[in-house]
């Protein structure tokens, strides 16, 4: 598990950094194009959305990792410290399960004996449907050489950009996963662990004194 999971901290860190990256060159080169020289490309808006939906899901992922998501906990730190941690470790599988259900809610179908009509529906599902389908983005387009070298459409496939929904959600999985492990061998009090309000007021103790 440890190998594995320097190996997600790696990834999520390098890819979190570089869609940050492009998101800054992108935007400020539209700014000075548009301003400085009348002009621009086209598909900017559309890929800074793309950049800006995965940044937020390989994020919810790494949040978990450096304890980034609030939590309103108030209420299960007044029970005793086997049941806050019955509670913690309830929350972890709550989250496992809540990505295996977006990821492919066939298998969930199955347990409570639905009928399968054709569709397992879930992130897998949809990014595979729009991999069937010749359906391009609708201003994101392939540069010339692209087009010329590898003989693809002239727009880009919907199917790329969207890869990202099982992606984070298998992330999620693996983090809450982890979470839970650290949870169950005393590692980690709770799955949440950022209290912005409490670090707030202890950053600032002695300005409210003044």
């Amino acid at each position: 598990m440890s190998r594995i999971g320097r190996f997600v901290d790696s990834l999520e860190e390098t890819i979190i950094a570089l869609l940050l990256a492009l998101m800054t060159i992108v935007t400020f080169s539209q700014v000075v194009a548009r301003y400085g020289f009348n002009a621009g490309w086209g598909g900017a808006l559309e890929f800074t959305r793309v950049l800006f939906a995965w940044l937020i899901l390989f994020g919810m992922s790494y949040g978990i990792k450096i304890g980034a998501h609030l939590g309103v906990d108030a209420v299960i730190r007044l029970l005793p410290k086997p049941l806050f941690r019955a509670a913690a470790l309830l929350g972890a599988a709550l989250t496992v399960l809540y990505a295996a259900l977006l990821f492919d809610a066939a298998w969930f179908g199955g347990l409570l004996g639905l009928e399968n009509k054709g569709s397992t529906g879930g992130a897998y599902a949809y990014v595979e449907r729009f991999y069937r389908l010749p359906i391009g983005m609708e201003d994101l387009k392939w540069p010339g050489f692209i087009q010329e070298w590898f003989g693809v459409r002239e727009r880009v496939p919907r199917w790329i950009p969207y890869i990202i929904l099982p992606i984070g959600l298998l992330l999620l999985a693996f983090r809450a996963v982890q979470a839970f492990v650290l949870i169950a061998t005393g590692k980690k009090e709770a799955i949440i662990a950022a209290h912005e309000a409490e670090e707030l007021v202890a950053e600032n103790k002695d300005v409210l004194k003044d």
